[in-house]
């Protein structure tokens, strides 16, 4: 009888480890970090297909994004598809391509001044001719690979609620692994 009360008590234990670790599981999931794996050459060469991303969902809450963040969001004209872009462009700010190269109209450069894109391989040219205003809650996003992206270029700005996190983590492939800080 004794062995048989200890199994049991055993097995309730168990279960609420599993339980536990679950709700810990879903929390982190669901409220905290998002999987994301990287499909098309839209961001290549720094994101490539087949690649696995950890999404920081909460960092957003605590502080701005930034110009330069790699963030994945709602696609704004199908809500049930995922992209992944850079912020380019921040609210009220205005910014224009135009002879291969992005200008950025701020209060700090009304005349306007040439985005300093280091990240970006030597001669990639950004294609188009685009003036655009952004609203207080919008954001201006490129690919990295510009000639074959589809971006605010394209299908204009991106609403800040569309934003689900910045990229955090690469894990696959191992060779490629970083954390990515801004």
């Amino acid at each position: 009888m004794n062995f048989l009360k200890s199994f049991f008590l055993s097995v309730i234990d168990i279960v609420k480890i599993a339980v536990v670790a679950l709700i810990l599981a879903m929390t982190v999931r669901y409220f905290l970090i998002q999987p994301f794996f990287v499909e098309g050459a839209s961001m290549g060469p720094n994101f490539e297909t087949g690649e696995y991303l950890l999404i920081d969902e909460i960092s957003y809450r605590f502080k701005p994004i930034d110009r330069g963040d790699v963030v994945v969001f709602h696609y704004p004209l199908d809500t049930s598809k995922y992209y992944i872009k850079r912020i380019i462009g921040l609210p009220g700010e205005t910014i224009e391509v135009k002879n291969s190269k992005v200008v950025v109209y701020n209060s700090a450069n009304s005349d306007g001044i040439i985005l300093d894109e280091t990240y970006l391989p030597e001669n990639l040219e950004t294609n188009g001719q685009i003036k655009k205003k952004l609203g207080t809650d919008e954001y201006f996003v490129l690919g990295d690979n510009r000639p074959v992206s589809s971006d605010s270029r394209i299908w204009g700005s991106l609403p800040k609620n569309d934003i689900v996190g910045r990229v955090w983590i690469r894990v696959w492939p191992f060779n490629r692994a970083t954390i990515f800080d801004y």
